[in-house]
């Protein structure tokens, strides 16, 4: 099933995005695009746009909460990578219904998880 988050997005427009430098240094196997990062200090990078007063990393696509996407998926950092939407693992994710409220979204549910047509799409996001 594809996770609710990458219809979501209410991540990616609220929390910083730090991480190790190397994260986008590919002679050391780094993927995340260098020009999308800005310098915090000699050893985090943040993902453009994250560090900004009204948080929206450059890789996000769409709209929050309607259809939003990664434009960077398979190099996103590994913060991303960690933050786990609501119920996916069977618990809450505290950071996920954060940003999800912080958007006027409900937090997700484990019948969000549910498909009840059976043909592998996830439901839409519900609003508050």
């Amino acid at each position: 099933m594809v996770h609710p988050c990458l219809a979501c997005g209410a991540c990616c427009a609220y929390f910083r995005v730090a991480f190790h430098w190397s994260e986008a240094e590919s002679f050391l196997g780094g993927t995340v695009p260098e020009a999308l990062t800005t310098k915090l200090d000699p050893h985090r990078l943040a993902m453009r746009g994250t560090e900004a007063k009204a948080v929206r990393c450059v890789a996000l696509q769409g709209e929050v909460g309607v259809q939003a996407s990664c434009g960077i998926y398979p190099q996103r950092p590994s913060v991303c990578r960690e933050v786990a939407p609501s119920w996916e693992f069977g618990e809450i994710s505290a950071q996920c219904d954060k940003a999800r409220v912080a958007h006027g979204l409900l937090p997700l549910t484990p019948e969000d998880w549910i498909d009840p047509s059976g043909a592998g799409v996830p439901p839409l996001p519900r609003s508050a």
